[in-house]
């Protein structure tokens, strides 16, 4: 054992050139001693240096007043994202339709997944005319500083707060080291009673609060008793965020025809649900090594390949199951509306 231990070394080492972020995983990534050296916070810092260097030349995908919202805030907001006959002919496509989905329960909150490859866009057109437009596609691009293919879903939280554990994702968290991107258009309106995306402005930047912050955690995550934290998604309480110098959250109680696109490094969660709600969008979230120089060169953008990242996924998942004996996290449930409010698991 001891062996094997010493031969994956290398590995873990190497991974430091990628977007692998488990403290609890990788005994480099997770190592006190390189830790309080400074390890993490040097990925943390290099990451948003080379991204604040790729979005420059990235500009086109974003106008700029866009661009000035993001580097103030860390999200862009575009409400009547849509022009209205598009977003009626989308709402149509979307709540009139079945599409085989997956869902995955995390406390009172079941979230359903809807795939979007080339073949489910081909029977929808106002969806792929909004799924592959500019605005969306643009600005997820933008903020997640890469030239890349997004991960595409109709995704839909259903929530029962008086069924089930908390939901984990109701907890202030970053989603990984470095910047990323997610986007929501909504297909409805969302109520503050509804739970809706909850932001932490001016998060996604190193401040000196939060590199302090980053440090401390890096020195003990490996051993963190979450485990999602272990694993390199911070979760922060608000007592701590403000200790970082950060304001107050936003909350996205927003209409119908909303856009949101944020960078998920920064602090955010679901609000807490006052009510029983379903919440539906149009879902893109793009990530890839944060320590390429080049804006684009992605592969999963080739013809072919290009807009098959979920399918990719969930064969993964599939085979996981079939093969290995591990219980899928997100199960098919079969054809469903995106918003029916009956979770299948």
């Amino acid at each position: 054992m001891s062996i094997l231990r010493h031969a994956v070394l290398p590995l873990h080492a190497a991974a430091l050139l990628t977007a692998e972020k488990s403290f609890c995983d990788n005994r480099v990534i997770g190592s006190p001693a390189l830790n309080r050296r400074g390890l993490h916070v040097g990925r943390v810092a290099l990451a948003e240096r080379m991204a604040d260097r790729r979005r420059r030349r990235l500009g086109r995908f974003a106008d700029p007043a866009d661009r000035e919202a993001f580097a103030r805030d860390g999200f862009v907001v575009r409400r009547d994202a849509l022009p209205p006959d598009l977003f009626a002919a989308l709402r149509e496509e979307i709540e009139t339709r079945t599409f085989e989905a997956r869902e995955m329960r995390q406390g009172a909150a079941v979230t359903r997944f809807v795939d979007l490859p080339p073949a489910v866009l081909a029977r929808n057109p106002a969806l792929a005319a909004t799924a592959r437009g500019p605005l969306f596609q643009g600005l997820l691009r933008y903020v997640a500083a890469t030239d890349a293919d997004p991960i595409l879903y109709l995704h839909t939280v259903i929530t029962h707060p008086d069924r089930g554990a908390p939901d984990p994702q109701t907890a202030f968290h970053s989603d990984t080291f470095h910047p990323t991107a997610k986007g929501w258009l909504f297909l409805r309106d969302v109520e503050e009673a509804d739970g809706p995306f909850t932001y932490v402005p001016g998060s996604h930047r190193l401040t000196a609060g939060r590199r302090a912050w980053e440090q401390a955690q890096s020195e003990t995550a490996a051993t963190a008793p979450n485990r999602l934290h272990a694993r390199g998604s911070f979760r922060a309480t608000a007592e701590e965020i403000a200790a970082m110098g950060f304001g107050e959250p936003v909350s996205f109680a927003v209409p119908a025809n909303t856009l949101v696109v944020a960078d998920t490094h920064g602090f955010h969660a679901r609000g807490p649900s006052l009510r029983p709600s379903v919440r539906v969008a149009l879902y893109g979230s793009l990530r890839r090594n944060p320590f390429l120089p080049w804006t684009g060169l992605d592969p999963l953008s080739l013809p072919g390949l290009a807009g098959r990242k979920g399918a990719a996924f969930g064969a993964w998942l599939d085979a996981r199951e079939r093969w290995l004996g591990k219980k899928s996290p997100q199960p098919r449930v079969g054809a469903v509306l995106a918003g029916d409010p009956t979770p299948r698991v």
